[in-house]
């Protein structure tokens, strides 16, 4: 019998939740096949089978366990069932609901989400559409007690009564956990000020509708506006070094390269992921690594590396509506640039009154390394540099290179 224990995930994390088995217990499963899935303070992951054979279950879902207690263990010595094969964990149905799955409704709900058999014929019995339940399952595959979840609201069609004063309590995750401690911290142990600026976001929009296309052709990635930010704030940077510092008991530590946190919201959580060097990066190359990365946070398989020492962060309101916030530090790192909404505003431009898409800009300091004179100056560098995209090329204007003033 092989004992299956909980692996260590990182440096200073000692325990794991459960959150979901994807076998049975007495399942026969493969070498290498999933069995479970696991939470830490910082990722998800996800246990694989050591030998082939039958899975006898120990912790439960939901539990709380040890880095290096035992979650299942595997009878390697079991005969093979004849003709086992490797499938996910599915809910088992009634021979009604396995019935009903079979219904037109449920195969067009088949078509539209990911969805196991017996939520399936729920939501076709019940006629609930598929964006009124939220999956909890693995890519966001809904589950029964999903579509049962979503017709206890009084929204849902054949749900509870309106009015319905339901309370239901659920365990804070160790994700939550940790992201709930880390920002208590931030400001508890921070001499955190923010500063705020605007920008005009003509230049860039005209870029982006200009060369799109091109872009999309040449590179297989679409030019957003996270390239734009990540080499201006890259450049600031190198400028103002205390904004890409923090500190380490009494020193202060600076940073000769620039590591862009980005912060990503994930299914179970804030993330914030990070790009190595940005400063040698291209606009490519940093669109390629957003994407790669903002999939890896919705699919839950951020690795512990690609979440840790960042030297700067940006985060983006904007997607949300956001149109002005403050961003809380992401320690130890000393400052964030908070991104928002664009919005169409009346802009005086050489004495006249013209339309703009304006976005504010927040920047997030910690007062005891960076003094109001770096701050201001850093969120004025970044200003300049997103209205003036040519000035991303080589730092300054070209004719003043040309002059060398």
């Amino acid at each position: 019998m092989i004992e299956i224990k909980v692996p260590t995930v990182g440096e200073s994390i000692s325990e794991v939740t459960l959150v979901k088995w994807l076998k049975t217990d007495g399942a026969w499963v493969e070498r290498d096949e999933l069995l479970c899935e696991m939470e830490s303070e910082k990722a998800t992951f996800e246990l694989n089978a050591e030998q082939a054979g039958i899975l006898h279950i120990v912790a439960k879902e939901g539990d709380t366990i040890n880095i290096g207690d035992i979650a299942c263990k595997i009878d390697e010595t079991a005969d093979r069932p004849e003709g086992a094969t490797v499938a996910p964990k599915e809910e088992k149905s009634t021979p009604a609901t396995a019935n009903a799955s079979t219904t037109p409704k449920a195969e067009a709900i088949a078509a539209d989400v990911k969805a196991t058999p017996v939520a399936q014929a729920i939501m076709a019995d019940k006629n609930v559409k598929p964006n009124e339940v939220k999956g909890s399952g693995i890519s966001g595959r809904i589950l029964k007690h999903d579509v049962l979840e979503a017709l206890a609201r009084p929204s849902i069609v054949g749900g509870a009564t309106e009015m319905s004063r339901t309370d239901r309590p659920e365990k804070m995750s160790n994700l939550r956990k940790t992201i709930s401690r880390r920002l208590v911290e931030a400001k508890n142990t921070t001499a955190m000020l923010t500063t705020f600026n605007e920008v005009d976001m003509t230049r860039i929009m005209d870029i982006r509708k200009l060369y799109k296309d091109g872009f999309k052709e040449t590179h297989g990635v679409n030019l957003g506006f996270m390239s734009f930010f990540t080499k201006a704030c890259t450049t600031a940077l190198q400028e103002w070094p205390a904004v890409n510092a923090y500190i380490d008991g009494d020193q202060i530590i600076y940073h000769e390269y620039c590591d862009i946190s980005i912060a990503v919201s994930a299914p179970k959580g804030l993330v914030v992921p990070v790009i190595r060097n940005a400063e040698s990066m291209s606009m490519a190359e940093i669109e390629m690594k957003v994407v790669e990365l903002a999939k890896k946070a919705r699919d839950s398989k951020l690795s512990m590396e690609e979440m840790t020492g960042g030297t700067f962060t940006i985060t983006n309101g904007g997607v949300f509506g956001s149109l002005m916030s403050t961003p809380i530090i992401n320690i130890p790192q000393a400052a964030i640039l908070g991104m928002h909404k664009i919005q169409d505003r009346a802009m005086v431009i050489n004495g006249k009154i013209e339309v703009r898409p304006m976005m504010y800009l927040a920047l997030s300091y910690d007062h005891r390394i960076i003094d109001g004179r770096e701050s201001v100056g850093f969120l004025v560098r970044v200003k300049e540099l997103l209205e003036n995209p040519e000035l991303l090329l080589i730092g300054k204007d070209p004719v003043k290179g040309l002059l060398g003033i």
